[in-house]
């Protein structure tokens, strides 16, 4: 295989929220993701799990928006970054990762905290949080210090 070879993905499923705008990066709401019910047995154990990563696709973005730089979260007082060093949409592939916790799993339809996605996000994968995610000594820039910093002023 080579990088230029495409890939072909078929989400497992959705996401349903009554969330809209600004309101998915609200950590506090809960939202669903409704899996395929030919998929419905591959959650067989998810319930012991108190958080599991989601894998999605940022399908409002629109392919043409792609850019290598940005500044984080569009804020020109923040460096110029390359992509890869920020969490923006505008990505090569729109992939979206986010760490919710699991509130309940009934049949196919798993409720989620803290998931910022829109209604009707394909959904590509789920992976449990395992305690080794958690990466000891981790660090982070100084602009996303001031980012969070901030979020702290003004909760």
């Amino acid at each position: 295989m080579s990088p230029d070879d495409e890939i072909v993905l078929k989400p497992i499923g959705y996401v349903k929220t009554d969330a809209v705008g600004d309101q998915v990066r609200d950590k506090r709401r809960t939202s669903q993701i409704i899996v395929r019910s030919e998929l419905a047995e591959a959650l067989e154990g998810i319930d012991g799990f108190s958080h599991l990563f989601v894998l999605y696709w940022l399908n409002q973005v629109s392919r043409g928006e792609v850019r290598l730089k940005v500044h984080p979260r569009g804020r020109a007082d923040l460096p110029l970054l390359g992509v890869f060093a920020t969490r923006t949409m505008y990505r090569p592939n729109p992939i979206g990762l986010t760490l919710v916790e699991l509130v309940k799993v009934a049949g196919n339809v798993l409720t989620v905290r803290g998931l910022d996605a829109f209604d009707g996000t394909p959904v590509l994968d789920l992976k449990p949080f395992d305690p080794w995610d958690a990466a000891e000594n981790a660090k982070v820039p100084d602009w996303w210090l001031k980012l969070e910093n901030e979020k702290g002023k003004t909760a």
